[in-house]
């Protein structure tokens, strides 16, 4: 793009100027004021600290401000943003018109930059120049933004809190501040005349301190200011203090958005003023007479004057950011040089405004193409570009430019670079290119071929591309080749010389070339076009790259005549081996001609005969590697491994190309190099006596040891022949026996020649199969199965070890299980024994696992347990113990032995950690549980009498009241399931009973259960030999939570089993409140229906005094037997006839309680008081019965 001037070209956007941010040299030196005439000698200068922080609030608002906007061309973003230019404050505007506005010919003069202006550089035959747009984007702005220090008086520190305001000094002040102020407003309407002048909007920032803004005489001071310079009402003045930077972008943003309306009017104001003219023009008819065709200047004819106008206003529109409105006023320009190139009457060519012309068309072009492209019309946009150049195309070839002068395709080669520049800027800022899915199915496709450049071809693209359904030219990257093309176009020299004809010959065009084949190359591989899934488009970067290594092959040869003119032999021998290097390559290429099969070949040898190395004692490397390689070799093993000191049997094959002849090259040697060999295993020289190479020869080299094998034999190759090398290679170390690589030398003259191949590789590109000669007479190859063909692996000899395990299942839970391991050296020499045991992971949940080897313990693995050497016929022991415990199951090991060699001192560390052999083992161990436990949990009240509500000692932090707790018998039933000991058998039995005693208190009744602990039961198993027990193990039975039942009022009846006839007994009766809050109203009543059997002395019935939370009451009633046998005693009932509120207890039970009653206690027989738990509602427990006692005579 740097071949148009750059506003032509560039995104327009509104212009701010901004003034009063001039950095000082010397921040001591900076002045607190910015007022237009010295300020007398009076108190004025802030601290040193304030002038710091406005000197970074300067430097901070100028790079806000200048990086709101950069001139680019590509920039489709419609942020209210300016392009800013920092100007100084008494910056001025060109005039208008060259006269002043007082002279009576003011209005009839037109604008320095008018054609009709004799001083204009436009006069007489211009058009438009590039310095219209530059007066708008740097000379003349939208908005004028003046930053403006506000006076601010040193404030006073009085010495005295008790020191009164000076009236003095502040009369003092207001007077300065006053002064300043109004030199201040001076100097706005100074530079607001001068804005009027061409209606640009003036806004002034005042700059003050933080302390300035909370001055209560800030707001009348801006007023004053603002009516005495004659500011706006509206966006016109701003107050700024040093802020952080994030503060100082939001200010610079709203500056700018509250800037943008009235920027948009500007422009506005002049797109209608350019409209009027432009009407003025189109009402007018032309009264230039047709002169003849001539380079003479004339005026300027009214479709240029249309041009100029409706250019004008779409530069105005683009400013606004009206893309749409712009568009088509470009494209009313466009249309209108259309038509003025047409006709040479009204545009000669080369004259200077047709010059003019002819660079403000393909500018325009490129806005209209750019302004498509913002909206993503791609198809438009391409489509007015190729038109662009075809109609242009056209016109030159009738101006005397065509294919025959290098002005016809550099312009062509400058008009693919802008656009292929243009679409590349697009895609940096997302722009997106289309791809269009082929609608035919290509059945086949054609290498690229050269195309035949022509102006239709190299505008666009042909139509086999066409077909593809991608069109390339919709890349930056094409465009770049296109433009390439052009450039060779150019530079092959033209037929006809036109004017300029001395400056192109001083042209790089090789340079240029270069480049923009680079560029393209690179775009292409950006855009991925190397995929297969792009329908072959991959051609095309290949297709660049070829013409990139054509062109520096031109300049290659052009600097080998240059050394063999002048003889410079040094330089010139490098090429010429660069010469050899690429005919032996040529002969890696099958050839298209049959009958040039030994062209090459013929080609060489007449080189290597003509020339001389300049050392001749050091062989020439061609290398190959790289490229189609000069024969199809294959280096084949028959075993993929053999142990220590066996013969792996391998074959070596060359096959000479089919259509290439290589017979007549003088090749000497064949070297065979083994991996990690630095001189060569096998050597084949060449001898003419021996017979004569058939189509397949094969030569035997025997088996091959550290010394190296010398055999000789034809090295000859005809057409598609084929040298099979065989032998055997063993090892006494463990390795990878595989060859490196082949050399084939070849000798003529002085010149030796080394061509270093690949042992395995196909010319094709291709991996082969492998393949074993089994016969040569007839020929019979059969196939090698293994994928690792060209190389076999040598290893150590397994190492013969047997390996026992030894345990007494099953195990059983919570015991350290003893395995025995037993490994026995059945080899011939001392082995190293490594033990891992890897212990598998159980399906079942919350198993807890463990092994333990010697002090290593472990969950899952232990690894590398040292078990010592084993002498041949020896056995190694080794215990290990399995711990299982919570849940029964069986359990997996896998017990790893590994058994190495004990190596010395000087061996070497890898051969010895090859030199290993694993003998894998996995058991299953099933494990049990040693005890099956039946627990049995019931509950009790305790008899104790309860402490009195007013004992102190009851309220002690450690007083502990037994009787108001429950006591929890746990019996327990275990029966043995494995040999314990002398005194105990399979299926033996014994109980354990334990009481305890759970407290009532309300931390315990808020408790859903209490964890009692557990029993530990130590035992040892019986091993199978007499007298020898197993190790110590402990088995944990958990006793189980207990949930004592909850009550409120309890009754409990103590009375004796038995009974003597006619002898009184007591009936006590205990009533207890267990509630932590609600008293008890308890009536009780006793039942004497059996009279006759009992005498009764006591209450019959009546009410208990009130029993408090916590409190109980006891009554005693005197029986006397009657009657002997098992009597029924009398009938107890006891209610709470406390008024409560029950009303979700009763609706729930089966028989509401009778109103009077109350609610029923229940009465306990403390003699079988059993009770398992929490039992379900209207169940009885075991202390509810009929109570009866016996009595005896």
């Amino acid at each position: 793009m740097n071949s148009y001037p750059p506003e032509l070209l560039a995104q327009l956007a509104p212009v701010m100027f901004v003034a009063g941010l001039d950095v000082p040299q010397n921040i001591a030196q900076h002045p607190p004021t910015t007022p237009a005439t010295p300020a007398p000698s009076t108190p004025q200068s802030p601290s040193v600290k304030s002038t710091d922080s406005f000197h970074a609030l300067i430097l901070r608002l100028r790079d806000a401000l200048a990086a709101q906007r950069k001139v680019a061309i590509w920039q489709p973003e419609k942020a209210k943003t300016f392009h800013v230019i920092l100007v100084d404050k008494e910056a001025r505007f060109p005039p208008r018109k060259l006269i002043p506005p007082d002279d009576p010919q003011y209005a009839s003069s037109h604008s320095p930059l008018s054609p009709l202006t004799p001083s204009s550089p436009l006069h007489p035959d211009g058009l438009i120049a590039p310095i219209w747009i530059r007066k708008h984007t740097t000379l003349v702005p939208s908005v004028f933004v003046l930053f403006l220090r506000l006076y601010e008086y040193p404030p006073h520190n009085p010495k005295s809190p008790l020191e009164g305001p000076d009236v003095d000094r502040e009369r003092e002040r207001e007077a300065e501040e006053k002064r300043r102020d109004t030199e201040l407003a001076a100097e706005i309407a100074l530079r607001k005349k001068s804005t009027n002048d061409r209606n640009i909007k003036l806004t002034v920032v005042l700059l003050a301190s933080r302390r300035m803004l909370d001055d209560p005489t800030l707001d009348t001071r801006l007023t004053y200011i603002r009516r005495h310079s004659g500011l706006d009402s509206r966006a016109a003045l701003f107050v700024l203090s040093p802020v952080s930077p994030t503060e100082l972008g939001e200010f610079v943003k709203s500056l700018s958005q509250a800037l943008y309306e009235p920027a948009l009017e500007y422009y506005t104001a002049h797109s209608k003023r350019v409209r009027r003219k432009r009407n003025r023009h189109s009402t007018v008819v032309s009264s230039y007479p047709n002169p003849p065709i001539s380079n003479v200047a004339r005026p300027l004819r009214p479709e240029g004057w249309t041009v100029r106008y409706e250019y004008k206003m779409a530069c105005f529109a683009e400013f606004r950011g009206e893309d749409e409105v712009a568009l088509k006023h470009y494209q009313d320009a466009y249309d209108m040089l259309i038509i003025m190139f047409g006709s040479p009457a009204i545009l000669p060519p080369r004259t200077k405004r047709w010059a003019e012309a002819k660079v403000l068309a393909d500018t325009i072009n490129i806005k209209i193409t750019k302004l498509y492209l913002y909206n993503n019309e791609h198809s438009l946009a391409l489509s007015h570009h190729t038109t662009h150049m075809r109609k242009f195309g056209d016109f030159s070839r009738g101006w005397g430019i065509g294919e025959e002068t290098y002005e016809f395709w550099s312009w062509f080669a400058r008009q693919n670079r802008l656009f292929a520049e243009l679409l590349e800027q697009g895609m940096c800022w997302n722009l997106v290119i289309p791809v269009h899915k082929p609608q035919v199915v290509v059945t086949s496709s054609s290498g690229p071929q050269a195309p035949n450049p022509s102006a239709q071809q190299l505008a666009g693209i042909d139509g086999n591309q066409r077909m593809l359904g991608l069109n390339p030219s919709h890349l930056p990257g094409f465009c770049y080749y296109a433009a390439t093309r052009c450039m060779e176009m150019r530079q092959t020299g033209p037929i006809l010389l036109s004017p300029g004809f001395m400056n192109e010959k001083k042209v790089e065009h090789n340079t240029l070339i270069l480049e923009l084949y680079v560029q393209a190359y690179e775009l292409f591989k950006e855009n991925n076009l190397g995929d297969t899934s792009n329908h072959g488009q991959g051609c095309l970067t290949l297709w660049i790259a070829y013409h990139i290594i054509q062109t520096y092959y031109r300049f290659f040869g052009w600097m080998a005549k240059t050394y063999h003119r002048e003889c410079w032999g040094s330089m010139l021998r490098p090429l010429l081996m660069m010469y050899i290097q690429l005919l032996f390559e040529m002969m890696g290429h099958d050839s298209p001609d049959e009958e040039d099969a030994s062209s090459l070949e013929e080609d060489l040898v007449a080189v290597l005969q003509s020339s001389v190395p300049k050392t001749p004692d050091t062989p020439f490397v061609v290398d190959l590697l790289e490229t189609k390689l000069l024969f199809n070799t294959s280096a084949v093993f028959w075993s993929p491994d053999v142990k220590i000191g066996e013969a792996a049997a391998f074959q070596v094959s060359l096959t000479a190309p089919t259509s290439i002849s290589i017979s007549t090259l003088p090749i000497s040697l064949l070297e065979i190099y083994f991996d990690k060999d630095d001189d060569p295993s096998v050597i084949i020289r060449h001898s003419p006596k021996e017979q004569a190479m058939s189509s397949l020869q094969r030569v035997n080299v025997g088996d091959i040891t550290s010394q190296t094998a010398e055999v000789e034999a034809n090295l000859r190759w005809g057409l598609g022949d084929i040298l099979v090398i065989s032998g055997t290679v063993s090892s006494n170390i463990p390795t990878v026996l595989k060859i490196s690589r082949l050399i084939v030398a070849l000798e003529l003259g002085a010149w030796k020649l080394e061509i270093p191949l690949q042992s395995c590789a196909s010319r094709r590109g291709q991996p082969g199969v492998g393949k074993w000669l089994s016969s040569v007479n007839p020929p019979r190859f059969a196939s090698v199965k293994q994928e690792q063909y060209s190389s076999t692996t040598v290893k150590h000899r397994p190492h013969q070890v047997s390996v026992s395990i030894r345990h007494d299942a099953p195990a059983y839970l919570d015991e350290y299980y003893p395995i025995t391991i037993e490994v026995t050296n059945v080899d011939d020499k001392d082995l190293d024994v490594t033990l891992n045991v890897l212990l598998q992971p159980t399906d079942v949940d919350g198993a807890v696992n463990c092994v333990t080897v010697d002090d290593e313990r472990s969950s899952s693995l232990i690894k590398g347990v040292y078990c010592g050497v084993a002498k041949p016929g020896a056995t190694v022991t080794k215990m290990l113990y399995l711990l299982s415990s919570n849940v029964a199951g069986d359990r997996v090991l896998d017990i790893s032995v590994q058994t190495t060699s004990p190596g010395t001192i000087n061996e070497d560390q890898g051969h010895r950690a090859n030199d290993v052999t694993e003998t894998l083992n996995t058991m299953v161990v099933p494990t049990l549980e040693p005890f099956r436990v039946v627990q049995d949990v019931s509950y009790q009240y305790n008899l104790k009498c309860w402490a009195g509500l007013a004992d102190l000692t009851s309220y002690d932090e450690d007083y502990e009241d037994g009787g108001r707790s429950t006591e929890a018998m746990v019996r327990e039933v275990t029966t043995y399931s494995q040999e314990s000991g002398p005194n105990f058998l399979p299926g033996d039995e014994f109980n354990i009973m334990s009481r305890f005693a759970l407290s009532a208190n309300d931390h315990a009744r808020e408790q859903a259960s209490i964890a009692s602990g557990c029993y530990a039961i130590h035992w040892r198993r019986t091993l199978v030999n007499a007298g020898k027990h197993g190790e110590l193990s402990t088995t944990q039975i958990k006793i189980p939570a207990l949930e004592p039942p909850r009550e409120n009022i309890v009754a409990l009846l103590e009375v004796p089993s038995v009974a003597k006839l006619h002898v009184p007994i007591n009936l006590n009766l205990s009533v207890r409140n267990y509630h932590p809050t609600l008293s008890a109203n308890i009536l009780c009543q006793l039942e004497t229906d059996n009279v006759d059997t009992f005498v009764v002395s006591g209450l019959r019935s009546g009410r208990l005094p009130i029993l408090l939370p916590g409190a109980e009451e006891k009554i005693t009633w005197r029986l006397i037997p009657m009657e002997c046998g098992n009597m029924r005693l009398p009938k107890l009932k006891v209610s709470n006839r406390r008024k409560t509120i029950v009303a979700q207890a009763q609706s729930d039970t089966e028989e509401a309680t009778p109103a009077g009653e109350g609610e029923v206690v229940d009465v306990v027989d403390v003699r079988r008081d059993r009770r398992v738990g929490e039992a379900p509602e209207g169940e009885e427990d075991d202390g509810h019965g009929p109570m009866t006692i016996l009595v005896l005579p």
